[in-house]
């Protein structure tokens, strides 16, 4: 048991830090709600659009395309989304709703998730979380921008306003464009991937200062109740059924340990960025980052302990 807690430890610890260090850097006054603006959209329109190109352009299709595998995690994040967006209408004010449920069914997989493939079941892991990786990365920015056009303060939005939201979204461009080249194996200088990956690496400093630097205790303190509710259905609910529909399914093994930290993933740093970027309540995004990150060194390793005694992985 020590040794997942260390590892799980030795991923999620480092996002506290640079959450901490955009809470240092507002109370020194190095840094203000002008950089944080500015920041977040450096973030959403260009590193991160970035970060998921080159992501997906790595990932080995051939080593760990596996379409049954696929399917059912499509199936499961489509099922979490549906559901979380159900228990919103009947929980959350009208204009927290798309944050609340953006919070409560989009993960950190390609930080946390594929660290912990990756540390557990080695070149397999790194090879299949790749893949799920570069899959849902499309699919949550598309269900994101559909609840968060619909609860847009700016009014709400018809059919059309929805889909060129989702065209439009630099995240779900930056997927879609990576896909020719990931099929077809298209390389790209040398020159022009360094430079990339230069550029891509700004994206988790920057979000994580910039959702440090708007916490405060009156925010957390506001938020406690919305974002508590969305981080317990991201960290228990969530993968608590996900995992049981993959286990009766007949997942097992590694691919069930897969699924599982995919699923109970704490909610990623990219909802913050997204729920600024259309002007909704990024204080609650921040807030339901920083209890599911804390949470997920208890949550993670309570389900992996499971999985080991139960002989399901």
């Amino acid at each position: 048991m020590l040794p997942l807690v260390l590892q799980t430890l030795s991923v999620t610890a480092p996002v506290f830090v640079m959450l901490f260090i955009g809470v240092l850097l507002v109370r020194l006054r190095w840094i203000d709600g002008a950089f944080i603006h500015t920041a977040s959209t450096l973030v959403f329109k260009a590193t991160m659009p970035t970060l998921l190109f080159l992501s997906v352009i790595k990932a080995d299709l051939d080593a760990a395309l596996q379409p049954r595998l696929l399917i059912y995690y499509i199936l499961a994040t489509v099922a979490g989304f549906l559901l979380a967006w159900a228990w919103a209408i009947w929980r959350c004010p009208w204009a927290d709703r798309g944050v609340y449920v953006q919070g409560a069914f989009r993960g950190n997989n390609g930080v946390v998730g594929l660290a912990l493939a990756t540390s557990l079941y080695g070149d397999y892991g790194l090879s299949l979380g790749g893949v799920l990786a570069g899959l849902v990365i499309l699919l949550y920015n598309s269900l994101s921008a559909v609840v968060l056009a619909i609860y847009s303060p700016d009014g709400r939005a018809d059919a059309g306003d929805i889909i060129r939201s989702i065209l439009r979204n630099p995240l779900v461009i930056g997927v879609t464009s990576a896909i020719p080249f990931a099929y077809w194996q298209v390389p790209l200088p040398e020159w022009l991937m360094t430079s990339g990956e230069y550029f891509a690496q700004l994206t988790l400093p920057l979000a994580l200062i910039c959702i440090g630097g708007t916490l405060t205790v009156s925010v957390l303190r506001e938020s406690s109740s919305l974002a508590m509710s969305s981080s317990l259905m991201k960290m228990v609910w969530f993968p608590l059924l996900a995992t049981l529909g993959a286990w009766l399914c007949g997942f097992r093994g590694a691919e069930l340990g897969i699924l599982f930290l995919y699923f109970g993933c704490p909610t990623a740093a990219s909802s913050f960025v997204m729920a600024r970027a259309v002007n909704s309540n990024h204080q609650l995004a921040a807030t339901i980052i920083v209890i599911t990150t804390l949470g997920a060194a208890l949550t993670i390793n309570v389900g992996l302990f499971l999985l080991h005694w139960l002989g399901w992985i």
